[in-house]
C-alpha cells in the first residue's frame, strides 16, 4: 500500500532508510570490522592463521566434517519428511520427532552423547564390551571424541533443517504426481525415487545450502568433543585465538574468512534462483498424499531416529546428573539429587538462568519491530526496490554467516570506544537481536504476503490512515505470526552457545557458557545436571509456543 503526497513519500523513504542503516551498523559493521582487521599490516592475520603448522589439518577437517555431516543429514532429512507423510493416523504425534533436536540445547545433546559414547566410561561403550567381539578391550570400541563421531553427531543435529526444508517442499507436490505414478504400476520405492525426488529438488538444494553452512560453522561438536583428541575446525580456530592472551582478533578473523565467503556466496545464491516468495506457493489441486497409505516401516524409521538422536543422549545426561561421580559403575544406590541441589548452592548458576530468560525476552521484543519493518518493507513497498534488496540480503546475512564470527566481531566491536559494552548484558542482547532477525523477518514476511492487501485496501477506502490501518488491520492479523515468533525465538536464544561464548565475562554468563565452564574444569555430574536444566527451560519455551501458535508451531521454524 503505497501513500500518497511527496511528503509522505520521502518520509517513509527516510524511515526505512534510517532501518537499514541501522540493520547494516548491527550486522555489517561487526563483519567488515573484523575481515578489514585481518588485512592491516600486509595482512598480518592471514600469515599468523595460516602458517600455522595444524592449518591444512583444520582445513581439512572442516571440509571433512561439512561435506560427510551433509551426506548424512540430506539422507536422513529426506527420507524421515517421507516416512512422516506415510505414519499411521494413531502416531501422527511422531511427526515433531525430527524437529526436536532444533529445539533441545545443542550442548546438552553433545555431552549426553560423551556420556554414553566415551571411550573409557561411556555407558554403551561399556556394553559393547560386554559382548565377545569387544571383550578384550579396555576401552572403545567407539571414541566420540574422535573426527568420525563428531561428523555423525553433526550429521544428527542437521537432519532437522533439511527436514524442514524436504517435509515443506513435499506440501508443495501435487497428488496427481502420485495418483499417475500409482497409476502406471510404480512401486512405492519407485515413486519416491522417480516422482518425489526429482519435485523436491528446489528445496533439496535449498536445504543442503542452509546444511553445508551450518557444517562449515559447526562449533559446538568440535569445541567440546575435539579437544580430547586435538580435533580443530575454522570455527574452534576462532575462539582459539579470540581466547589467547592476548588476544589476537585478526588471526582469528582470517580464520573465519573463508566462512563468510562461503556465507555470503550461499546468500546470493539463494536470492537469484530461489527468490524471496516462491517457496510459499502450492502447486496443483491436490494435496501431497502418500502413496499406499500408511506404513509401519515409517513407524519405525522416525521412531529409531528419535531413539538415537534424543532420547539415548537425553538418557545419558539424566543418569549422570544423577550419580555423585560419572564412572562406569552403576547401582541404585549411588542415585542422588546432590548435583541438582548444587544448582542452586554454586555459584553463578541461579544468575545464568536469569540473564539467559532475560536477554532472551529482551532481544525478542527488540526483534520483532525491527522485523516487522523490514517485512512491510519488502511487501508493501515496491517501489523502494534498492532499498528492499538491501534489507532482504542484509537480513539474510546471520542466517549464512555462523554465530562464532558475529561473536567475535561483536567482541571486537564493543570491547573498544566510542561504545564499549564487554561485560554487560547489552552486547549479548545485541548479538542476539542480530542472530534473530532473519526469524523475525522471514515469519512475519510470510505472513504479510498470505494476508495480502485487501484488508488494507478496503481499510483505506473507507478513510483510514497508514497508522490506523496498522493498528486495526494489519497488525491484528499478524498478532498469531507474532506470538509464535516470540515463542519460536525465545527458544533459540535460552540455548544459544557460539556467540554468547564469545561476548560473555566471568560475572556476566549464560547458561551455556558456564555449563562450558564446568565441562572444562571437569565437574562432570554439575554440567548434566545443568544441561537437564537447560532442558527444563527451553521444554517450557516449548509448552509456551505451543500454547500460544498450536500444535504445528515448530513447523513455522
Amino acid at each position: 500500500m503505497k501513500s500518497s503526497g511527496p511528503l509522505s513519500i520521502w518520509r517513509h523513504r527516510l524511515m526505512y532508510a534510517a532501518l537499514i542503516l541501522v540493520l547494516a551498523y548491527l550486522v555489517v559493521w561487526p563483519l567488515f570490522k573484523l575481515q578489514s582487521l585481518a588485512f592491516e599490516n600486509g595482512a598480518a592475520g592471514y600469515r599468523s592463521q595460516y602458517g600455522r603448522a595444524d592449518i591444512v589439518t583444520t582445513l581439512q577437517t572442516t571440509a571433512a566434517l561439512a561435506f560427510f555431516s551433509l551426506v548424512i543429514a540430506m539422507v536422513c532429512g529426506t527420507v524421515l519428511a517421507f516416512a512422516t507423510t506415510r505414519l499411521p493416523r494413531r502416531m501422527g504425534f511422531l511427526r515433531l520427532v525430527p524437529i526436536l533436536p532444533i529445539v533441545i540445547p545443542s550442548v546438552a545433546n553433545v555431552v549426553g552423547f560423551a556420556f554414553l559414547l566415551s571411550p573409557g566410561p561411556g555407558y554403551i561403550n561399556i556394553l559393547l564390551r560386554m559382548l565377545p567381539w569387544w571383550s578384550d578391550l579396555n576401552s572403545g570400541p567407539v571414541n566420540v571424541y574422535s573426527p568420525t563421531w563428531i561428523i555423525i553427531i553433526t550429521g544428527f543435529s542437521l537432519t532437522s533443517f533439511v527436514y524442514l526444508f524436504v517435509s515443506a517442499g513435499m506440501q508443495n507436490i501435487s497428488g496427481e504426481h502420485l495418483e499417475a505414478a500409482q497409476i502406471a504400476g510404480s512401486t512405492t520405492i519407485g515413486t519416491f525415487f522417480k516422482v518425489v525426488l526429482p519435485l523436491l529438488r528446489p528445496s533439496l538444494v535449498y536445504g543442503a545450502g542452509v546444511a553445508l553452512l551450518l557444517g562449515l560453522g559447526q562449533f559446538t561438536a568440535p569445541l567440546l568433543l575435539g579437544q580430547n583428541e586435538g580435533v580443530k575446525v575454522l570455527a574452534t580456530e576462532m575462539y582459539l585465538r579470540a581466547s589467547e592472551s592476548p588476544i589476537n582478533f585478526a588471526a582469528a578473523a582470517a580464520a573465519g574468512s573463508p566462512l563468510v565467503i562461503m556465507g555470503i556466496l550461499v546468500v546470493f545464491g539463494q536470492r537469484a534462483l530461489l527468490g524471496n516468495q516462491t517457496r510459499f506457493v502450492t502447486h496443483g489441486g491436490k494435496s501431497f498424499s502418500p502413496v499406499g497409505g500408511s506404513s509401519h516401516w515409517a513407524t519405525a524409521i522416525v521412531a529409531v531416529y528419535g531413539l538415537v538422536a534424543l532420547i539415548l543422549p537425553l538418557a545419558g545426561v539424566i543418569i549422570v546428573s544423577l550419580t555423585p561421580f560419572w564412572s562406569g559403575t552403576l547401582s541404585w544406590d549411588l542415585f542422588t539429587l546432590s548435583n541438582y541441589r548444587a544448582l542452586v548452592t554454586t555459584p553463578g548458576i541461579v544468575d545464568s538462568v536469569v540473564t539467559s530468560v532475560v536477554t532472551s525476552i529482551v532481544a525478542v521484543l527488540i526483534c520483532v519491530p525491527i522485523g516487522f519493518g523490514v517485512a512491510n518493507l519488502m511487501v508493501r513497498r515496491q517501489d523502494l526496490r534498492i532499498l528492499r534488496t538491501v534489507a532482504d540480503l542484509i537480513t539474510a546475512l546471520p542466517m549464512g554467516i555462523p554465530a562464532v564470527i558475529f561473536g567475535v566481531g561483536f567482541l571486537l566491536t564493543y570491547t573498544e570506544p566510542p561504545l564499549i559494552l564487554y561485560g554487560t548484558k547489552a552486547v549479548i542482547i545485541l548479538v542476539y537481536v542480530v542472530l534473530m532477525i532473519p526469524f523475525a523477518t522471514r515469519m512475519q514476511l510470510t505472513a504479510l504476503i498470505s494476508m495480502g492487501d485487501k484488508y488494507e485496501e478496503a481499510s483505506a477506502v473507507s478513510g483510514a490512515g497508514p497508522v490506523a490501518t496498522m493498528a486495526r488491520i494489519t497488525l491484528p492479523m499478524l498478532r498469531p505470526t507474532i506470538l509464535s515468533s516470540i515463542a519460536l525465538m525465545f527458544i533459540l536464544l535460552t540455548h544459544e552457545f557460539a556467540a554468547s561464548l564469545m561476548v560473555r565475562s566471568a560475572t556476566t554468563q549464560v547458561m551455556g557458557t558456564l555449563l562450558y565452564d564446568h565441562w572444562s574444569n571437569g565437574s562432570y555430574t554439575l554440567v548434566a545436571a545443568m544441561a537437564i536444566l537447560m532442558s527444563a527451560v527451553t521444554g517450557a519455551g516449548v509448552a509456551v509456543a505451543m500454547l500460544i501458535g498450536g500444535r504445528n508451531v515448530l513447523e513455522k521454524l
